[in-house]
């Protein structure tokens, strides 16, 4: 792709826009440009094009002089007074586009936010900074302001002894100074005042002072001079950054940023989940000065605010999502991955991208160093690591010589035969919990299932409630007295009596974390709980409040599902309490056991981290299993050995790769013949072009209907991707969505329901 950044010029030689729109197709379409927007136009852009009989924005993304007809429309009017997009960005679009098989147009509206592309109205917020560093002057005429204006000079002395900006209302808050007051400042050439959108306070340091950098541990200072080393090198590369829990990688992080800001390049760091982070968000703000914060929740004008602010260059640190990787920061010389293993990197829609493959391209795009740091590292970046591909860093203990909680497994099907009945707390748990709590310590108790009963079921005729869109049980919500799905939230009363057979017999079966909860607080009345779930935690903020709630003492014991199994550090908990370790190991995935050893790996890390000690207690019904065993050894590599030779044999990555097609429609008899059709059609490609392509289905999905979609999958498996690449584009004709069935290909999928 030719001209990238680079206008049209007006000479002899006529010129068509490259165009992309966001729909699923992989096709250019070129536009002629008329006379008075040559020399405007540049790639990057948007604009309005004719498409059909509408009128619709496109991205410019090059331009060419042999259009593919010679039929070619106007581009009708430029959009954008400037690009949205850079050279890098334009090439990690249209690899994005390649690698997850989507539309070019697609990959770049995940890169520009909606906000952004809509132009929500703007508000603004003042800033006050000094005109220039405090010098001997300026402390002189400082006394001689005193004495005729002392409000003007304590908000001159204010911003002396901080050297970032502050929020006009801060400081007329503190100082008493009026705003024509902090005008009078300006006028006498003393401070710069700077109006900006709203909520660009998020780029800057409060009035606090910065913290300082913690004396590193041995292990630390040794990770960090490897760290360094690297950082000198041409082309950095990946440092896979392998802590267990609580031996300090923030810590190093934030470091390895410092040193990058002493070079004058620039930082994204990537979390699992923003809301969950609090803590990180605010070791950073009270660590550096230029911290911008990127995320899906933000208000639609300080989301907007904070992109401005990262394109024009007032941001050194970019903190977010996954969806922060495509942040316009300019100058990016590291990209820190938070908890690499994370599962919520993977994008579910499209285009189905994972952030940590995006950062790793964009690193060597602009040959910036990729720091990925788990205490569970994901098996495909061990083995890169094991391979050599990446420099593997090990921090095996943690801060302040503290051991790793001792791990209790919980029999629960000999629990169920010693009290002849089901409890959801067993006997151990119940006892380490009183100890604790005795103690005036916390307790942190982790169930990955939501609701009060996962299901509704009829004693007399085997009878379950399902929903009647989703081939799936309906969740019993006891507070609202609901029952819901968690697949297309479907609402609807709990029934009375059973609708096939009318007998009262109506059985809730099952327990998720409100059931929990109540159980909790009958056993232990004299304690405050709070749950964290996706029910619990609908409103903004509620997150932070709740963890800053806890943090504070206000409660004794924090219930939730696995938005608390990462990135938290209390150290007064001492007890960690994994209600069923099954749930994930139960499911129809490949990834299954990797997941339940890294989540209760995480959930473990959470006690202990302070001088108290701490325990843990895994219930489970299959309690002999290899990833629960590891897991309570607190051994990663002995796992790791064991799960990558099952999937050397299985072919199943790291060891080669997949690729999902899911064909849904509200028609099942549709869906078949389409899944039909595109399996007969894969098979006889890889028969003929590459027997190393194993195609498996088509089938019903494991979750047949979602939202009256009835939805059939298939698996393409190959030991390279090129294979799977070229059989999608060799029968890209057949994997055409139509009116009445919708297809999805999800390369190198992370769910499989």
């Amino acid at each position: 792709m030719e001209h990238l950044i680079t206008p049209v010029s007006r000479s002899s030689q006529k010129l068509y826009a490259e165009v992309v729109i966001n729909i699923p197709l992989q096709k250019v379409f070129h536009y002629s440009i008329p006379p008075h927007l040559c020399g405007t136009l540049v790639t990057g852009m948007r604009v309005r094009i004719p498409f059909g009989n509408k009128i619709i924005a496109g991205f410019c993304v090059g331009f060419t002089d042999t259009p593919f007809t010679d039929k070619t429309k106007d581009v009708l009017s430029i959009i954008d007074s400037s690009p949205l997009i850079d050279d890098v960005m334009l090439k990690i679009t249209r690899w994005l586009s390649f690698h997850y098989y989507c539309g070019w147009g697609e990959a770049i509206s995940a890169v520009v936010p909606p906000v952004v592309r809509s132009k929500k109205k703007e508000r603004w917020n003042t800033f006050v900074r000094l005109k220039e560093r405090p010098t001997s002057p300026v402390q002189d005429v400082l006394i001689q302001i005193k004495a005729r204006a002392p409000k003007q000079a304590k908000a001159l002395e204010i911003l002396l002894d901080h050297s970032a900006e502050i929020n006009a209302k801060e400081l007329i808050r503190i100082s008493g100074c009026t705003m024509p007051g902090l005008r009078q400042l300006e006028k006498k050439g003393f401070v710069l005042i700077e109006s900006r959108l709203q909520d660009t306070a998020n780029t800057s340091r409060t009035i606090d002072q910065l913290q300082q950098h913690l004396t590193l541990t041995g292990d630390q200072q040794k990770a960090f001079d490897s760290i360094c080393k690297k950082l000198l090198e041409p082309k950095p590369g990946v440092i896979l950054l392998h802590g267990i829990t609580g031996s300090g990688k923030t810590e190093l992080y934030l470091q390895a940023i410092t040193k990058m800001l002493e070079q004058a390049r620039k930082a994204i760091y990537l979390v699992p989940e923003i809301s969950l982070t609090p803590q990180t968000i605010q070791r950073l703000k009270a660590r550096f000065c230029k911290v911008a914060v990127l995320h899906s929740s933000l208000l639609g004008t300080v989301h907007q605010s904070q992109w401005n602010d990262i394109r024009e260059g007032k941001v050194d640190i970019v903190i977010g999502a996954r969806s922060s990787i495509f942040a316009p920061l300019k100058n990016v010389g590291l990209i820190i991955i938070d908890e690499e293993h994370e599962n919520t990197y993977k994008q579910e829609n499209n285009p189905r991208y994972n952030a940590r493959d995006i950062a790793i391209l964009r690193a060597t795009y602009e040959n910036a160093m990729v720091i990925m740091g788990t205490a569970t590292p994901s098996l495909e970046s061990y083995q890169q690591a094991m391979n050599g591909n990446y420099e593997k860093i090990v921090l095996p203990r943690r801060i302040g010589e503290r051991k790793l909680p001792p791990v209790d497994i919980v029999d629960m099907g000999e629990e169920v035969r010693k009290r002849r009945g089901f409890n959801i707390i067993s006997q151990r748990l119940e006892y380490y919990m009183k100890q604790s709590l005795a103690r005036n310590e916390q307790v942190i108790l982790f169930l990955n299932r939501r609701g009060f009963a996962p299901y509704i079921h009829c004693k007399r005729c085997g009878f379950v409630l399902k929903c009647r869109r989703c081939d799936i049980p309906m969740t019993f919500h006891k507070k609202f007295n609901t029952v819901l799905c968690h697949y297309c939230h479907a609402e609807t009363h709990p029934p009375e009596s059973c609708p096939d057979c009318l007998a009262s017999n109506i059985n809730y079966r099952g327990f998720g974390t409100e059931k929990i909860e109540d159980e909790i607080r009958n056993k232990f009345p004299n304690y405050q709980i709070i749950r964290m779930d996706s029910d619990s935690m609908r409103v903004r903020d509620a997150h932070e409040k709740a963890l800053n709630a806890f943090e504070r003492g206000e409660f004794q014991i924090l219930l939730g599902t696995q938005m608390i199994a990462k990135g938290l550090d209390f150290p007064n908990v001492t007890l960690v309490g994994v209600i069923s370790a099954d749930t994930i190991l139960n499911l129809p995935d490949f990834r299954a056991s990797e997941r339940t050893f890294q989540l209760i790996s995480q959930v473990a890390g959470r006690t202990g981290r302070g001088t108290k000690g701490g325990r843990v207690v895994v219930q489970s019904y299959n309690p002999r299993h290899y990833s629960i065993t590891y897991a309570a050894a607190h051994d990663y590599e002995g796992f790791a050995r064991k799960e990558l030779e099952y999937r050397k044999q299985l072919g199943y990555p790291p060891f080669g790769n997949l690729t999902r097609i899911i064909i849904r429609g509200p028609q099942e008899a549709n869906v078949k013949e389409k899944s039909a059709i595109i399996g007969d059609r894969l098979k006889e490609f890889a028969k003929i072009n590459d027997n190393h392509l194993e195609i498996l289905g088509p089938s019903p999905a494991p979750v047949t209907r979602i939202n009256n979609l009835f939805r059939w999958h298939m698996l393409l498996k190959a030991q390279n991707l090129a294979s799977i690449h070229k059989a999608l584009q060799g029968n890209a004709d057949v994997l055409k969505p139509s009116k009445s069935v919708q297809i999805m290909v999800d390369v190198d999928p992370y769910m499989m329901l």
